[in-house]
């Protein structure tokens, strides 16, 4: 089990060799760091706990000074724990990069969705509005709070309340590009969140190891590369078409 805190740019579309759209959401990874190592005999599970966006020491508080100051490295704004992870293979104060995932692996991504506030039952839970005509007085209501015995409504009962902001994990989502000199990790699909906000990418929990066979995408220099002899192509044309 891996995993490294990044945050949610936005979505965009790449391109394949064959000319297939793949819509992938952009996740900048800048490195994180190994803020503490927890032991089997000193806090009874193995994990990592990574640090990740780094702030002005003004705006720490001194217990997360002293908390970074272990791993030698600067105040971090957020800090998460990675369970399962090999505690052998990692030191104090290491950096974790992008590069740690290749592409083609599955993974997971834990985000926090966005907060909608509070909603009523058919943007909530998508429920069917009723007539709109004037003579019905049922137009987006709940809905029967239950029979007449035992007088009370049922748990479970899906009604108007705070909509989103919850934390949501998206499953066996498809690494389509790693690009380490950017620090920046290409998704396949959507993952929650909003623009911005923090996501966590760790191995698939049901396709751990599993990596798919990835065609290659078109590379932006290479279009300029072609593009640039397609002109000059043109240019030689055009000038032996005039001397003609």
């Amino acid at each position: 089990m891996k995993g490294i805190l990044g945050r949610k740019i936005g979505m965009t579309e790449v391109f394949t060799k064959s000319g297939k759209l793949v819509p992938v959401t952009v996740i900048e990874v800048e490195p994180n760091v190994v803020t503490q190592i927890k032991t089997k005999e000193n806090d009874g599970y193995e994990a990592i706990q990574l640090g990740f966006d780094t702030k002005r020491e003004k705006l720490a508080t001194k217990a997360s000074l002293g908390h970074t100051s272990k791993a030698g490295c600067a105040p971090k704004r957020f800090f998460r724990e990675i369970r399962g992870a090999e505690v052998a293979n990692y030191t104090l104060g290491e950096e974790i990069t992008c590069s740690i995932f290749e592409v083609g692996e599955m993974v997971d991504v834990t985000g926090t969705t966005k907060g909608k506030g509070f909603q009523g039952v058919i943007k909530r839970h998508g429920q069917s509005r009723g007539p709109m005509g004037h003579g019905s007085h049922y137009h987006r209501r709940p809905g029967s709070m239950g029979t007449m015995r035992p007088m009370r409504v049922f748990k479970g009962k899906k009604l108007p309340g705070h909509m989103g902001g919850l934390t949501v994990t998206v499953q066996n989502l498809e690494i389509v590009a790693v690009i380490p000199e950017e620090n920046v990790i290409l998704v396949k699909g959507n993952v929650p969140g909003a623009k911005k906000s923090l996501v966590v990418v760790k191995s698939a929990i049901k396709n751990l190891g599993k990596i798919n066979e990835r065609e290659e995408l078109i590379s932006y220099a290479l279009v300029a590369e072609n593009t640039a002899e397609n002109q000059i192509e043109s240019e030689e044309v055009a000038n032996a078409t005039e001397a003609n």
